[in-house]
């Protein structure tokens, strides 16, 4: 790690030694103010996502940088700025002329001297990383190992290099591209849990989105008050699947792969937002499109604006009839949080709109007040702020408890409507909200004495609930994660998916693999934990140093295999070529909005209903609305 950084840079900044005069300190200091730029960006990024820009992410960026101006002002320290203080100092010891310009044009021999140097300590840094970390660059799911071993520079052209073959992928895909994954899905089948099968056969879903909430925030206690009541008594309750060793398997996509793997059962990609870079081009069979051609209305509702990760795009693919985003509520500055609308506010004005979908229906609402910086107003603060002298993680079971309230509002809804005894609600976890980059504070909250690597992997843990109305319910300790929601969801509504595409399987089936696959390669089960190169006694957590190398390349092998089969999906838009029987593959061009048609259509239903549903003027009201033909909001 000392030496990583010199032959990238030297081989730069020797590019100034073959120009002449003036050019060649120029050259230099935009070089070394390029670079400096870019370390500054990466801090940031890093000490928030613990990984590194990517070009997949920059690319993205306009759809997720718009509400990131409260979280860098958390993230950002005054030390951070020392990155640019060479920058500077050079640029005053010029303009002072205390180093004098000598516009005299170097020999040859020179700056070729300099660019074999650099060359000559790369390949010296390259055959050090090899030895230490065999097929660095052919064979990674961690953007830390190419870091570690080659700098960040390196990691940049190598990021770039894969991108542009990625890009390629897509491109020279072929129908037969889809055979080996057809078999892989064929052979590695897992049966369903026929006593549950259908057991929610024509009820509402709700998929309830509990923003980087973790599960030991359930059942836990600060200043002896409960964070969470009123998700613990729903976790409790005897009609409620409560599953307390489910875990997150994010990418560098965060929320956006949670989604994702939530409702097409599809890994995010090991580099930026698959929502972001694949949402509107590729094929998927995602839930919505499921349902929808199972009777189901299907509608997302986000109190933020429709194009944060892409969603506009990414819905359409997806195959919802409707988008509810922030466009469709009433906006006022004390009502949004920075990530959108207050979830209180969020989940009563929704209301509105669920009451008119068509039964049955399938419903995302998506909560944010519980996300970084864990920011709220003093009116809504119900708790004290913990005490681990972290700003960061300090606010976080303010948040989480205001969500809980939200939540407890929202059941009551649902009850005084009968909609409780009619759908299935499920809620779930997006992904931490405390990263590894807090121990000190998390080994406060949580007890833990030296928490580590292991204890990080462990409480990468999230919520996740089924809860329905004489549903045989009970606390399942079965190990599984977002991967594996759609086919247990699918499993309980009665939809056979033994012909899709699906990584994960039913959490609820005797047969289900608990080997739950992060998406750096690193994996938790009942018994093993990988985080990087150690192996961990999952019940112990000490390291195990009795599990035999063929146990350990089998275990890795399963998930990097997996892994790699769901690029290959996502990267080579393989779900085009996938024939599946009874599925008619979404036509992203029916969801072109027709605006006369759908608006006289809503404005009948708000003349029938006596009140407006859109108080905006109409050629914003209706951006989200995707049907060609919008069916009559009014029931």
């Amino acid at each position: 790690m000392i030496i990583n950084p010199i032959p990238i840079m030297l081989l730069l900044f020797g590019i100034a030694l073959y120009m002449k005069g003036r050019k060649s300190y120029i050259f230099l200091l935009i070089i070394d103010f390029l670079d400096s730029v870019w370390l500054f960006s990466n801090i940031l990024y890093y000490r928030e996502f613990s990984d590194f820009l990517t070009m997949v992410l920059i690319k993205g960026s306009g759809s997720v940088t718009n509400n990131l101006g409260k979280s860098i002002m958390g993230i950002l320290k005054p030390t951070d700025f020392l990155v640019f203080l060479d920058v500077i100092v050079l640029i005053l010891l010029l303009a002072f002329h205390l180093i004098k310009m000598d516009v005299k044009r170097f020999n040859w021999r020179i700056p070729v001297l300099v660019s074999s140097l650099a060359v000559l300590l790369f390949g010296a840094n390259l055959t050090l990383a090899e030895s230490d970390r065999s097929q660095l660059l052919t064979r990674t799911f961690d953007n830390n190992y190419i870091v570690k071993y080659l700098g960040l520079n390196v990691f940049n052209i190598y990021d770039l290099v894969k991108t542009t073959k990625t890009n390629a992928v897509k491109s020279q895909a072929k129908s037969s591209d889809i055979d080996s994954i057809e078999k892989y899905m064929k052979d590695n089948y897992v049966q369903p849990n026929v006593e549950y099968s259908g057991v929610a056969k024509s009820k509402n879903v709700f998929i309830i989105h509990l923003e980087s909430l973790q599960q030991f925030m359930i059942d836990y206690k600060w200043d002896g008050e409960e964070v969470t009541p009123n998700l613990n008594k729903i976790y409790h309750e005897n009609n409620t699947l409560s599953f307390d060793n489910f875990f997150n398997q994010v990418g560098q996509g965060k929320t956006a792969d949670a989604e994702l793997m939530l409702e097409n059962s599809l890994f995010g990609l090991p580099e930026g937002s698959a929502m972001v870079t694949d949402g509107t081009s590729n094929t998927f069979q995602a839930a919505p499109a499921i349902l929808d051609q199972d009777g189901y209305t299907t509608a997302s509702f986000h109190g933020d604006v429709p194009s944060f990760w892409n969603r506009d795009n990414a819905y359409k693919s997806w195959g919802y009839d409707y988008f509810f985003s922030s466009n469709y509520y009433k906006q006022k500055k004390s009502y949004n949080v920075g990530y959108g609308m207050k979830d209180k506010i969020f989940l009563k004005d929704s209301t509105q709109y669920i009451e008119q979908l068509p039964q049955p229906f399938y419903a995302k609402l998506i909560t944010v007040t519980n996300h970084y910086p864990y920011t709220l107003d003093k009116k809504n603060q119900s708790i004290s702020k913990t005490d681990t002298g972290d700003k960061t993680v300090d606010g976080y079971v303010q948040t989480a408890r205001y969500l809980d309230e939200s939540i407890g509002e929202f059941m009551d809804w649902l009850k005084a409507t009968g909609l409780d005894k009619k759908s299935m609600i499920v809620f779930y976890g997006d992904h931490y909200g405390i990263s590894d980059n807090h121990k000190k504070a998390m080994a406060k909250l949580t007890g833990i004495k030296g928490f580590n690597d292991f204890n990080n992997a462990q409480y990468q843990r999230v919520p996740f609930m089924i809860h329905m109305d004489g549903l045989k319910g009970g606390i399942n300790h079965t190990y599984g994660g977002e991967i594996d929601v759609l086919p247990t969801i699918l499993n309980l509504l009665g939809v056979d998916n033994k012909n899709m595409i699906q990584f994960g399987s039913d959490l609820l089936s005797s047969e289900h693999s608990q080997v739950v696959a992060f998406r750096n390669g690193d994996f938790v089960s009942p018994t093993v934990t990988k985080v990087g190169s150690t192996y961990y006694n999952t019940k112990t957590g000490k390291v195990d140093k009795k599990i035999s190398k063929t146990e350990k390349e089998k275990l890795s092998n399963k998930v990097t295999t997996e892994l790699s089969l769901s690029d290959r999906v996502i990267n080579g838009d393989l779900l085009r070529f996938h024939k599946l029987p009874g599925f008619e593959t979404v036509n992203k061009k029916d969801y072109s909005y027709k605006k006369s048609t759908a608006l006289k259509k809503l404005k009948a239903a708000e003349k029938k209903k006596g009140t407006s549903l859109i108080e905006q003027n109409d050629n914003k009201s209706m951006v989200d609305l995707y049907q060609t033909d919008a069916p009559e909001l009014s029931k």
